[in-house]
Protein backbone atom coordinates (compact mmCIF):
# COMPACT_ATOMS: atom_id res chain seq x y z
CA UNK A 1 0.00 0.00 0.00
CA UNK A 2 0.99 2.99 -0.97
CA UNK A 3 1.63 5.54 1.95
CA UNK A 4 3.06 9.23 2.07
CA UNK A 5 3.35 11.11 5.75
CA UNK A 6 4.08 14.89 5.21
CA UNK A 7 5.30 16.85 8.67
CA UNK A 8 7.22 19.88 8.93
CA UNK A 9 4.49 22.75 8.58
CA UNK A 10 4.32 25.14 11.24
CA UNK A 11 3.70 28.91 12.15
CA UNK A 12 6.54 30.92 11.06
CA UNK A 13 6.82 34.95 10.16
CA UNK A 14 7.16 36.43 7.11
CA UNK A 15 11.15 35.90 5.66
CA UNK A 16 11.28 32.67 8.13
CA UNK A 17 12.08 29.13 6.59
CA UNK A 18 10.76 26.27 7.18
CA UNK A 19 11.36 22.60 5.47
CA UNK A 20 8.89 20.22 4.92
CA UNK A 21 9.58 16.37 4.42
CA UNK A 22 7.59 13.71 3.00
CA UNK A 23 8.47 10.12 4.28
CA UNK A 24 7.25 7.46 1.85
CA UNK A 25 6.53 3.95 2.00
CA UNK A 26 4.74 0.65 0.50
CA UNK A 27 6.50 1.42 -3.67
CA UNK A 28 9.78 1.57 -4.99
CA UNK A 29 10.50 5.40 -4.57
CA UNK A 30 13.27 5.61 -6.85
CA UNK A 31 10.69 5.12 -10.16
CA UNK A 32 7.75 7.14 -9.11
CA UNK A 33 7.59 11.28 -9.60
CA UNK A 34 6.99 12.95 -6.47
CA UNK A 35 5.64 16.64 -5.85
CA UNK A 36 4.41 19.00 -3.68
CA UNK A 37 0.97 20.48 -3.88
CA UNK A 38 -0.77 23.18 -1.91
CA UNK A 39 -4.44 24.48 -0.71
CA UNK A 40 -5.09 27.86 0.56
CA UNK A 41 -8.69 28.91 1.21
CA UNK A 42 -10.54 29.98 -1.07
CA UNK A 43 -8.40 29.22 -3.63
CA UNK A 44 -7.28 25.85 -5.84
CA UNK A 45 -4.97 23.72 -5.65
CA UNK A 46 -1.65 24.53 -7.28
CA UNK A 47 1.81 22.66 -7.94
CA UNK A 48 4.52 24.02 -6.03
CA UNK A 49 7.36 22.31 -6.62
CA UNK A 50 7.64 18.95 -8.26
CA UNK A 51 10.26 16.40 -9.34
CA UNK A 52 10.29 13.29 -12.05
CA UNK A 53 11.90 9.91 -10.84
CA UNK A 54 14.98 10.55 -13.11
CA UNK A 55 15.51 14.26 -11.03
CA UNK A 56 13.86 16.44 -13.56
CA UNK A 57 12.43 19.57 -11.35
CA UNK A 58 9.71 21.73 -11.93
CA UNK A 59 8.90 24.88 -9.59
CA UNK A 60 5.56 27.59 -9.81
CA UNK A 61 6.24 30.85 -10.67
CA UNK A 62 5.51 32.27 -7.55
CA UNK A 63 8.50 29.79 -5.83
CA UNK A 64 11.16 29.94 -7.73
CA UNK A 65 14.06 31.38 -6.12
CA UNK A 66 12.79 30.91 -2.60
CA UNK A 67 11.61 27.03 -2.30
CA UNK A 68 14.28 23.94 -3.12
CA UNK A 69 12.63 20.41 -3.71
CA UNK A 70 14.82 17.34 -3.27
CA UNK A 71 14.16 13.96 -2.59
CA UNK A 72 16.40 11.48 -0.75
CA UNK A 73 16.15 7.63 -2.71
CA UNK A 74 17.82 6.44 0.08
CA UNK A 75 15.85 7.37 2.88
CA UNK A 76 12.81 7.38 0.40
CA UNK A 77 11.95 11.43 1.42
CA UNK A 78 10.87 14.11 -0.41
CA UNK A 79 11.83 17.36 0.75
CA UNK A 80 10.72 21.10 0.47
CA UNK A 81 12.80 24.14 1.82
CA UNK A 82 11.17 26.97 2.21
CA UNK A 83 12.78 30.30 2.40
CA UNK A 84 11.54 33.88 2.48
CA UNK A 85 8.16 32.97 3.41
CA UNK A 86 5.13 35.17 2.40
CA UNK A 87 1.84 35.75 3.50
CA UNK A 88 0.67 34.39 0.47
CA UNK A 89 2.39 31.23 1.20
CA UNK A 90 -0.27 30.33 4.04
CA UNK A 91 -1.76 27.10 2.85
CA UNK A 92 -2.30 23.33 3.49
CA UNK A 93 1.13 21.60 1.57
CA UNK A 94 0.44 18.01 0.54
CA UNK A 95 3.03 15.56 -1.20
CA UNK A 96 1.67 13.28 -3.95
CA UNK A 97 3.26 10.63 -6.23
CA UNK A 98 3.11 8.18 -8.88
CA UNK A 99 4.13 6.79 -11.91
CA UNK A 100 4.64 7.43 -15.02
CA UNK A 101 4.63 11.36 -15.00
CA UNK A 102 6.80 13.23 -17.07
CA UNK A 103 7.83 16.69 -16.96
CA UNK A 104 5.56 18.23 -19.06
CA UNK A 105 2.29 17.37 -17.11
CA UNK A 106 3.89 17.30 -13.27
CA UNK A 107 2.15 20.36 -12.03
CA UNK A 108 -1.04 18.74 -12.74
CA UNK A 109 -2.56 17.20 -9.96
CA UNK A 110 -4.55 15.03 -11.64
CA UNK A 111 -1.83 12.92 -12.49
CA UNK A 112 -1.07 11.25 -9.08
CA UNK A 113 -3.19 8.96 -7.50
CA UNK A 114 -1.48 8.85 -4.20
CA UNK A 115 -1.25 11.91 -2.04
CA UNK A 116 -0.47 12.23 1.67
CA UNK A 117 -2.65 13.84 4.26
CA UNK A 118 -1.28 17.13 4.12
CA UNK A 119 0.50 19.57 6.95
CA UNK A 120 -0.32 23.01 7.33
CA UNK A 121 1.81 25.99 7.36
CA UNK A 122 0.83 29.59 8.15
CA UNK A 123 3.22 32.54 7.24
CA UNK A 124 1.53 35.72 9.55
CA UNK A 125 3.64 38.34 12.08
Amino acid sequence: EVQLQASGGGLVQPGGSLRLSCAASGFTFDDYAIGWFRKAPGKEREGVACITSDGHKFYADSVKGRFTISRDNAKNTLYLQMNSLKPEDTAVYYCAADQGIILSSIRNSEQYDHWGQGTQVTVSS
